[in-house]
């Protein structure tokens, strides 16, 4: 009996310190991709990073005018970053369309991680997050948690680009300067590149917990995705 109780005491120390061979990775949100999903999603995260930086070096641009106090010029720049927003959320809304479309045949899914209101700056998305972050708590099923945060991805993304879009018209109809606007503004922008990670941080979930039957229709509808992006970004319409 002393041998015995020494033994699982043993045995349990042994767990909480974290001793023995170490665990094997689990494949997750984070998990190796086959050589077909992680091409298109190569593909479609390169796409997203040029929507994200042309839009950045604009924004930039446009604040430059502003501080050298050429107020009509940097609007005129501001309306040049709207047509790229509205570009990359065209993409983004897809990307959540597509998700939300494979995600009830998918298996074992499990969100890469929690969404946390600390990394976000705008009120709008913040107040929306903060509810997340309760609901997240509450709910148990990986598969409901990860719905709930493609819901929330798409509607940050909505509310900012509706804010971003009355901001631009107010703006240039006003030509207004003041720091409160534009840092507003800058704070849509942060918030909206970081929905963007996000939502491809979600894609490469989806797309690791693909069985192998589903994941050829999956990529197949992202390739379409792609594909319809990259015509909208090289029409002669938005040169």
């Amino acid at each position: 009996m002393g041998g015995l109780t020494l033994a699982t005491v043993a045995v349990v120390m042994r767990r909480l310190l974290g001793l023995g061979p170490p665990k094997k990775a689990v494949t997750r949100g984070g998990a190796r991709l086959d050589a077909e999903s992680h091409a298109i999603y190569e593909s479609i995260s390169h796409e997203i990073e040029a929507h994200t930086t042309i839009l950045g070096i604009t924004l930039d641009d446009a604040f430059g005018e502003r501080d050298a106090r050429r107020d009509e010029m940097a609007w005129h720049v501001v309306r040049l970053a709207l047509g790229e927003w509205l570009r990359l959320f065209e993409v983004l809304s897809g990307l959540h369309n597509v998700l939300g479309k494979f995600l009830p045949s998918t298996s074992g899914i499990v969100p890469a991680r929690r969404v946390a209101v600390g990394h976000f700056k705008s009120r709008a998305v913040i107040d929306n997050v903060r509810l997340y972050e309760f609901l997240d708590q509450v709910l148990f099923s990986s598969k409901r948690r990860f719905a709930l945060q493609l819901r929330l991805l798409s509607r940050a993304a909505a509310l900012l680009t509706k804010e971003f879009k009355h901001a631009c018209r107010e703006g240039e109809r006003t030509l207004d300067a003041s720091n409160e606007l534009w840092s507003r503004m800058d704070f849509n922008f942060h918030d909206f590149d970081l929905i963007a990670k996000e939502t491809l941080l979600a894609l490469r979930t989806l797309l690791a917990c693909q069985s192998p039957e589903g994941a050829p229709q999956l990529i197949l509808e992202l390739q379409v995705l792609l594909e319809r992006s990259t015509r909208v970004s090289i029409s002669p319409s938005n040169h």
